[in-house]
């Protein structure tokens, strides 16, 4: 049997996924994949009746179990069809996931509904291999945002509607947070690279080569409050041995208690292209990795801190241990001409961009 790889394509109201899906059919086809999609199930049901902004809360718990259940037996419809390919690799696209749902309710309905379906948020999250978010052109990208692909759109274009965007887009980022493979895709005024950075992170999903892709990094300092949305997470990166030019590391991802602990090998294919593979492991395959430990590097440890700013996506890692005092802030998908818009509590203090002795491997070399 092929391979199959289960992809979600989210991200707040008016964010670019239905050009992002057809340029996903068309590219990926013709790389000779069959690529399946599944349509957003909540507005189907909007379609046929149902009311998510209902105050009948009988109503409204009926119909957000029945939205989890028609999503679930459609993934798992089409997996078994895909089964049946078996003479090319298979991609399962879906609009919108599973976790979509919880963005929408509070914490205590969806434990609730998910425990009526007999499922779980880690198990939900364990179904796909990437999560792709689009953040809502709401956010940064305010110029482009319309309701006009998108009757059913409850988040309409004044002010009051825009800001509901925004926190839906970050609600939605909240509630996939904790997959091994999230990947937030950043708005840009040219749409085009929005959707060059979809194809390319499909691409890395998949094992296929791809451009060596140089983050933008600054050495900050912090000057005021982080939001209030901010994600915050404890990461733990330990470097294995490699042969030499290539890169494998282990790395342990916590936040509110739960751990997520991720493989990663880089493969340097030229000085233009490298291969990337992500695998989750449990935390028995961690602790024996552990053993693998490179001798000539320290493990780094640092908080980081994720959130979006004018339709950016950024990560800032504070460095502890050996590295205390060092906070950098990194951001991708930021083309080579196009401003960083800085959060005013933010001071950049030195751009770092390609500078490789802050590579984080370096970073790691024990003195």
């Amino acid at each position: 049997m092929s391979e199959i790889v289960k992809i979600v394509l989210t991200g707040g109201p008016c964010a670019g996924k239905t050009t992002a899906l057809v340029r996903v059919i068309e590219h990926f086809s013709s790389l000779g994949f069959k690529v399946f999609t599944i349509p957003e199930v909540p507005t189907l049901f909007t379609q046929a009746g149902m009311n998510y902004l209902t105050t009948n809360k009988g109503f409204f718990y009926e119909g957000e179990k029945a939205t989890l259940e028609i999503q679930l037996a459609l993934e798992d419809k089409f997996l078994r069809m895909a089964q049946e390919c078996t003479e090319q690799p298979c991609i399962i696209v879906c609009d919108r996931g599973a976790m979509d749902i919880s963005a929408y309710m509070s914490p205590e309905t969806w434990n609730e509904i998910t425990r009526a379906v007999g499922t779980s948020t880690s198990e939900l999250r364990q179904r796909y291999d990437a999560v792709l978010h689009l953040v809502s052109a709401a956010d940064g990208a305010e110029q482009y945002y319309t309701t006009a692909n998108n009757a059913q759109r409850y988040e309409q274009m004044n002010e009051e509607g825009l800001r509901i965007a925004r926190s839906l887009d970050k609600k939605v980022i909240h509630a996939w947070t904790g997959h091994p493979h999230l990947r937030v895709i950043n708005n840009h005024d040219d749409f085009e690279a929005k959707m060059l950075r979809v194809i390319k992170e499909i691409s890395c999903v998949l094992g296929l080569p791809g451009p060596i892709e140089e983050e933008r990094k600054f050495i900050v300092e912090i000057t005021g409050e982080m939001p209030d949305d901010c994600i915050e997470s404890e990461i733990t990166q330990t470097y294995l041995k490699a042969e030499p030019g290539n890169e494998v590391r282990l790395r342990k991802r916590g936040w509110q208690g739960k751990y997520v602990y991720v493989h990663t090998s880089k493969k340097k294919n030229s000085e233009t292209e490298e291969m990337v593979t992500e695998r989750q492991i449990n935390n028995s395959m961690y602790e024996m990795m552990l053993d693998l430990a490179d001798p000539t590097r320290e493990t780094i440890r640092k908080i980081r801190r994720s959130f979006i700013w004018k339709g950016q996506y950024f990560e800032i890692d504070t460095y502890l241990d050996q590295l205390e005092g060092l906070v950098i802030l990194e951001t991708k998908g930021i083309t080579a001409d196009e401003p960083v818009q800085f959060p005013p509590f933010v001071k950049m203090k030195e751009n770092i961009t390609c500078r490789k002795e802050y590579y984080n491997n370096n970073l790691a070399l024990r003195k």
